[in-house]
């Protein structure tokens, strides 16, 4: 699948500059930190979504200093 996406200049120049100091091609570093930050963002998301169920539930939350003085620990 081809994907076209608008680089900032400063982007396009420091992408530049790292594929050819490493041999290696812009595509190589594109695919990569779409590798390294998609999970991230697929966690981050699942997060907000279960939050969000939490929530609709009826559920609160509390602060984690609440907790630990309700609890003595």
């Amino acid at each position: 699948m081809t994907i076209s996406i608008r680089l900032t200049d400063e982007e396009e120049k420091r992408l530049d500059q790292l594929a050819r100091r490493t041999g290696r091609s812009k595509s190589f570093y594109v695919r990569r930190a779409l590798h390294e930050h998609l999970a991230e963002m697929e966690d981050a998301f699942t997060a907000d979504e279960s939050l969000d169920a939490f929530e609709a539930a009826g559920r609160r939350t509390r602060p984690l200093a609440a907790l630990k003085a309700e609890t003595n620990l």
